[in-house]
C-alpha cells in the first residue's frame, strides 16, 4: 500500500502531546469531594465504568489516527513493474490433422503431443511461447505470450476434428504451419528465435512449399526442430463408421523425413523422430537445452484509493465513542 498525500502522516505526531496530556491532566478536571477519613474506602473495589474510562480516550485517539490515514491517501496498485528476464521466442507449430488420432502414441498422438508440449512450456517460465495449428490450413492458436497459464489452457483446447466440422480443410500443409509460425516471430528482437515444428505426414496441402518456408526462417534468422511423430510400419487408426461406431484399422505411417531433416539443416536446428511418448519427451528435453537471452516484459499498472475502509473504520469509533461518553460514562453535574 501507497500514500499518495505522504505529508499528511506527520499529523499522527499530534498523538503523543495528547496522550501525555491525559495521563498527567486527566485527574485535575475529575469532579472531587472532601471526606474527613477515606479509611473505610481504601479496600473498596473499583467499579467496572471506572476502568473502562480510558476507552473513551483510546476511541477518540483511534478514530484521530484513522482520519489522518484518510487524509494521506492510501492506494493500492494489481500490477508488477517492468522488468528484465532471460528467456527465449518460440512458436510451437503443431500438426492437428485427423491422422493424429492414430494410437501408437499413448494415448493417441495429438493427445501425447499435448502433453509433452504443456510439461515443456511449464518448464520454461521465462519464454515468450506461442502456438500455430495446421491440417490443410493453418491457424495462430495463441501468439507469443508470458501468459502460460493462457497458453496452456487454449493449447488443451485443440483438438482433431476442426476439419471434421467445417473449420479448416484436413490435410498437413507443413510449408503453411511453418510460415505462420515465422511470421510471428520475424519481428522478433530476441537473440534466439525458435519453431518446433511436430507433424506426423508428408505435406500435401497449401500454398507455400515446407522447403520456400524454410528458406523465409532462415532469412530471419530462426531455427527450426522438426519432429516426425510415429511408429515405423503401421499405426492402430480408429475409423468411424457411417451408422456410428469406431472400427480401428492399420494405417501405413508415411513421414517425409527427408523434407523434414531438409528444414531443419538448412535453418541451423535439427531433425528427430518420436515413435513413442517417451521419446518425444526426451526430443523436448533435447530442445530445451537451448540458449537464452534478455527479454523485456512490461506490466500493466493500475492504482485504486483505498481510503474507504479507513474512513468507515473512523465513522464506527466516533460513533461508539459519542453513544459511550451519553449512556454508560454519562457524567452529571
Amino acid at each position: 500500500m501507497e500514500f499518495a498525500n505522504k505529508e499528511y502522516l506527520l499529523l499522527l505526531l499530534l498523538a503523543i502531546p495528547y496522550i501525555i496530556w491525559y495521563v498527567m491532566y486527566r485527574k485535575k478536571n475529575e469532579p472531587t469531594i472532601r471526606m474527613a477519613d477515606t479509611f473505610a474506602f481504601r479496600y473498596a473495589p473499583r467499579s467496572w465504568r471506572v476502568v473502562l474510562m480510558p476507552v473513551q480516550m483510546w476511541l477518540r485517539l483511534g478514530c484521530f489516527v484513522l482520519l489522518v490515514i484518510v487524509l494521506a491517501r492510501p492506494q493500492t496498485q494489481n500490477s508488477w513493474k517492468n522488468q528484465t528476464i532471460e528467456g527465449i521466442d518460440i512458436m510451437l507449430a503443431m500438426d492437428v490433422s485427423t491422422s493424429m488420432l492414430a494410437e501408437d502414441l499413448r494415448p493417441n498422438r495429438i493427445e501425447a503431443a499435448k502433453q509433452v508440449a504443456s510439461e515443456f512450456i511449464s518448464g520454461r517460465p521465462n519464454d515468450n511461447i506461442g502456438l500455430t495449428i495446421f491440417a490443410g490450413e493453418s491457424f495462430t492458436q495463441c501468439p507469443m505470450t508470458t501468459d502460460h497459464s493462457s497458453l496452456l489452457s487454449l493449447l488443451q483446447n485443440v483438438r482433431t476434428d476442426i476439419a471434421q466440422r467445417g473449420l479448416i480443410e484436413d490435410g498437413t500443409a507443413i510449408g503453411m504451419g511453418l510460415a505462420n509460425a515465422v511470421s510471428r516471430l520475424k519481428d522478433s528482437k530476441a537473440k534466439s528465435k525458435v519453431v518446433i515444428l511436430l507433424t506426423d505426414g508428408s505435406n500435401n496441402r497449401g500454398d507455400i512449399s515446407p522447403l520456400t518456408a524454410a528458406e523465409i526462417a532462415k532469412s530471419f534468422g530462426i531455427r527450426v526442430y522438426t519432429i516426425g511423430v510415429g511408429t515405423n510400419g503401421t499405426a492402430r487408426y480408429p475409423y468411424p463408421m457411417p451408422g456410428g461406431g469406431v472400427q480401428y484399422v492399420n494405417l501405413p505411417v508415411e513421414i517425409d523425413t527427408q523434407t523434414l531433416s531438409s528444414i531443419a539443416a538448412s535453418t541451423d536446428g535439427d531433425f528427430y523422430r518420436a515413435t513413442n511418448t517417451q521419446e518425444l519427451r526426451g526430443i523436448y528435453k533435447e530442445i530445451d537445452k537451448l540458449e537464452k537471452s534478455k527479454l523485456n516484459v512490461k506490466k500493466y499498472s493500475r492504482r485504486y484509493e483505498a481510503y474507504q475502509q479507513f474512513a468507515l473504520a473512523a465513522f464506527i469509533l466516533l460513533l461508539l465513542e459519542v453513544l459511550f461518553r451519553i449512556t454508560v460514562f454519562r457524567r452529571i453535574p
